[in-house]
């Protein structure tokens, strides 16, 4: 036996898959330990949008202790309009209510970049069962005639839109656009935060692999005893996730002990995961976050998360900086769009032979 925290651990654990290899935890149901504020880093972004460097510099080193010891860390002071935010909410909670018929008219089945509706149970991210969400996905909204869609770029295509929801989708562009301008943000805190120059990344997000989901988590009976996840254990595949969720908690995030512990919103803030593409960037330096979602509140859960990912044909290679003599290179260099499809492909059930 173990004891951690507040936790006596047994010597069960259980261990997923991540594109970056295997991660273990240990077994506890879905029950997480919950964690007062401030232990869960909350930095405040508004020097990023001034022009004082040194302060800029702060955030970096902020930035870089929170992705070196935690994983993951809110921000508050983004400056992305509330109004873009609430409406994209009520738009997605709109579209949910809709018959599954007219959510199927956008099944994301008919998508080869995972475009469009996503129903409940039709993705699995650990042996806990079949997600117990729904969601709607989008990206890039690129033209047929756009020259990387034309050659099957992987990660570049068309949205679906449902008919007859010119608001929805308004929304969710508005949203999706502005969520690409602030991730620049967080680009340029990462590149401070690994001593690099702060445009750094700036030329290999110059056509993002952006891609974004409103999900909801129907409420699961707490009574019920179940083990399944509204969405299981996993780490997030591209550079860094920003999410933001309405007020329901429901995630919770695997911390260096092997245990889960809360995260819960807080308004105004947005919270941030290292994925795994920038893990391999900086050779594990920054590791990405293993993270799982159940709503045990009573209530409907709703979220936002926006995976920011480089150009698709970007090569993601070991940082210079994140190797030495002695430090070698843990990853091969890989083609970032090849890795996306290759965790796309793990988890969606129709992306898989049948056997």
């Amino acid at each position: 036996m173990r004891k951690i925290g507040d936790y006596v651990m047994s010597n069960d654990y259980k261990e997923i898959n991540t594109g970056n290899g295997p991660r273990k935890f240990f077994t506890s149901g879905t029950s997480a330990k919950t964690v007062p504020f401030d232990s869960i880093p909350i930095i405040d972004f508004s020097a990023m949008f001034g022009k004082d460097e040194k302060e800029k510099m702060k955030v970096g080193d902020a930035v870089r202790e929170a992705c070196t010891n935690v994983g993951f860390f809110y921000i508050k002071n983004h400056f992305v309009d509330k109004n873009i935010i609430s409406n994209t909410f009520k738009e997605a909670e709109s579209f949910f209510d809709a018959s599954i018929e007219d959510k199927m008219e956008v099944n994301i089945e008919n998508s080869e970049t995972l475009r469009g509706y996503t129903a409940l149970l039709a993705a699995e991210h650990d042996d806990s069962g079949k997600d117990f969400h729904e969601g709607f996905d989008l990206a890039l909204d690129l033209k047929s005639s756009d020259e990387d869609v034309q050659s099957g770029v992987f990660g570049y295509g068309p949205n679906q839109w449902p008919s007859g929801r010119e608001a929805f989708k308004s929304a969710l562009l508005n949203y999706h656009s502005s969520m690409v301008g602030f991730g620049k943000k967080i680009f340029e805190s990462f590149a401070l935060a690994l001593e690099l120059p702060i445009n750094h990344f700036e030329g290999a997000i110059t056509k993002p692999m952006a891609h974004m989901r409103v999900l909801h988590y129907p409420p699961q009976d707490p009574k019920s005893k179940t083990e399944q996840m509204g969405i299981g254990a996993h780490s997030d595949y591209e550079c860094f996730t920003i999410l933001c969720t309405s007020d329901v908690p429901a995630l919770q995030v695997l911390n260096t002990d092997g245990v889960w512990i809360e995260a819960p919103p807080i308004e105004g803030a947005f919270i941030v995961n290292v994925g795994d593409l920038m893990a391999r960037w900086t050779n594990d330096y920054f590791q990405s976050t293993v993270h799982r979602a159940i709503n045990l509140s009573g209530r409907r859960r709703y979220s936002i998360p926006f995976f920011y990912g480089p150009n698709s044909k970007e090569i993601i290679e070991v940082l210079p900086s994140c190797q030495s003599d002695t430090v070698k290179a843990k990853y091969n260099p890989i083609e970032a769009g090849e890795y996306i499809k290759s965790r796309f492909d793990n988890t969606y059930s129709h992306r898989q032979d049948d056997e």
